[in-house]
């Protein structure tokens, strides 16, 4: 099975357009376009009745106590934890392409609604637990969201983009589904994936 996009190239940096954060002057960040990138899967499997993307950030601090704090980076050598941005489940097998922007551009404060997907079901990303309690974004955040890693951050993250093809018409999930209930979900009903990974950072020390 093969990924290709025309918006983002696998081992890059990902351009500013895709994420929802972005360097501001002055600074720190500012909101970005937040637009899904163009995505095209081919070659997949026999008996493939349907596909999920997945966007991942793999480097997420796994303690806030340094995230966005002027005096200071978060440290290379702390643990890093996962970060959901994009849950897409019951995209049909015809379906081999999704524009950009097609399920996101600009950000929407407390989040898009669950049935915002134009295919496919969305779940929710973990910008639902990033911004609970906040007055103006606060609320269920679904669909795309795009990177907005800590911009005192010692590394650039990394996002894997990845579109699974299964086995079913459909995983029996309902609307706003999370990580742990797509993976359950799928468990067993995967036949290949295909992955785009990508950096990003909003540290100027560190941005390209």
């Amino acid at each position: 099975m093969q990924l290709q996009s025309d918006s983002i190239t696998d081992g890059a940096w990902k351009d500013a357009s895709h994420a929802l954060a972005r360097l501001a002057d002055p600074g720190p960040v500012e909101f970005s376009g937040n637009q899904n990138p163009h995505l095209r899967w081919s070659d997949e499997p026999e008996g493939t009745k349907s596909f999920v993307i997945t966007v991942i950030d793999v480097d997420c601090p796994s303690a806030p106590d340094d995230v966005n704090q002027q005096d200071r980076e978060v440290p290379e050598t702390l643990p890093r934890v996962d970060f959901t941005h994009w849950l897409l489940a019951d995209i049909p097998a015809d379906t081999h392409e999704i524009e950009e922007g097609a399920h996101s551009t600009g950000v929407t404060a407390r989040g898009k609604a669950a049935d915002a997907a134009p295919v496919g079901k969305h779940g929710v990303n973990d910008y639902t637990s990033w911004f609970e309690g906040d007055p103006d974004l606060g609320g269920v955040w679904h669909g795309y969201d795009g990177a907005a890693p800590p911009w005192n951050d010692s590394i650039p993250h990394r996002y894997i983009f990845t579109v699974f093809a299964i086995d079913q018409d459909t995983l029996g999930l309902r609307e706003g589904f999370t990580r742990d209930d797509l993976t359950d979900a799928m468990a067993g009903h995967v036949l290949d994936e295909a992955s785009i990974t990508v950096k990003y950072a909003t540290n100027p020390r560190i941005c390209p």
